[in-house]
């Protein structure tokens, strides 16, 4: 059975592992122990927080394999970006320049540096490995994060905001990034992803052009992959689509990549997830796959399971093995979301 809970300090080695085994431009798990051993205790925090308003607080979550209590993938929410540190956006506009003498109008794509997403919470830190790569597992693991959402909807900014991985190369070498290296920044974009992913990011308003940046001035492969996704990550993008996310031109300053949004309460899952009362005995044959959870915060579970429901259900019926899985007792409730 896999089973999505709270990453815990006795997870750090295979926090680890999944680090190394992300690669390039995976920005939130940078190989780093010390930083690492930071998220894992940051989180354990956040979920133990009596949180009032939404601050700087994040919830790293693991899908374990219960079977072979072997950690096999990575899920996480940020509450709130941008509250400690700075949390940079290149905005994708437009300037109009026209004149009447000449006859001539052009408009002109510009990339201005911003801090609008302040504020906004983040799904982040999604990865599972290749052998689990199977079924409905990778839609499991993401979505299920909407139903934490959809609980705990307090602790968590009204917009929600995923940032999309940008193209670059098998060796993590972005086009997007190769002018800002060569004309402002010095240092590869490996290395500038690392520290941005270490928080080190002091670099960026130092180095980072203030003005706004004309696209038709940068090189061709640079423009070409503005608000593009890389190949790997197009089928998580169309789950987001699917959601209700869309693009409001802000890209990543690194690679280009985009970042999408969505209202918290207009988010698709969140709105067709339903609290359901537990009733635990057999459970009927069905061909319906769900995903569900608990209602708890730092006892929070969530797994799938083929449930015979409808529409006007307000029971659903587990087995002892998987109320126990899920932390539940008859009577209680769960959240339930269709796959």
């Amino acid at each position: 059975m896999l089973i999505i809970r709270p990453i815990r300090a006795s997870d750090f080695p295979a926090l680890r592992c999944i680090a190394e085994e992300s690669g390039h431009g995976f920005t939130s798990l940078p190989v780093n122990d010390e930083l690492l051993t930071r998220k894992i205790a940051r989180s354990e925090t956040s979920f133990a927080k009596v949180v009032e308003t939404p601050f700087d607080e994040g919830y790293l979550m693991v899908l374990e394999d219960t079977e072979t209590q072997e950690v096999v993938g990575t899920c996480g929410l940020e509450a709130a970006v941008g509250m400690e540190d700075a949390f940079y956006h290149y905005r994708l506009g437009t300037e109009v320049y026209h004149s009447s003498q000449i006859e001539v109008r052009n408009e002109v794509e510009t990339l201005s540096l911003c801090h609008d997403y302040t504020g906004a919470a983040e799904l982040c830190t999604l990865f599972l490995r290749d052998s689990y790569r199977k079924g409905n597992n990778g839609r499991m693991l993401s979505r299920s994060r909407f139903l934490f959402l959809a609980q705990h909807a307090n602790r968590f900014g009204e917009t929600v905001i995923a940032e999309m991985r940008g193209v670059s190369d098998e060796n993590g070498n972005s086009p997007f990034y190769g002018w800002l290296q060569q004309n402002f920044l010095g240092i590869d974009f490996i290395q500038a992803d690392y520290l941005s992913g270490l928080g080190q990011k002091a670099f960026m308003a130092e180095m980072m052009p203030r003005s706004p940046v004309y696209v038709c001035l940068l090189p061709e492969a640079a423009q070409k992959v503005i608000g593009e996704v890389h190949t790997n990550t197009r089928p998580a993008l169309s789950l987001l689509q699917a959601e209700g996310f869309r693009w409001r031109n802000y890209v990543d300053i690194f690679d280009g990549g985009p970042t999408v949004e969505c209202n918290l309460a207009d988010i698709r899952s969140v709105r067709e997830s339903r609290l359901l009362t537990v009733r635990i005995g057999d459970m009927p044959q069905s061909k319906d796959s769900f995903i569900l959870s608990n209602t708890h915060l730092a006892d929070y579970r969530a797994g799938s399971a083929k449930l015979a429901l409808t529409d006007d259900s307000e029971d659903v019926i587990l087995s002892s093995e998987l109320a126990a899985a899920l932390l539940v007792a008859d009577g209680q409730s769960v959240r339930v979301l269709a796959i």
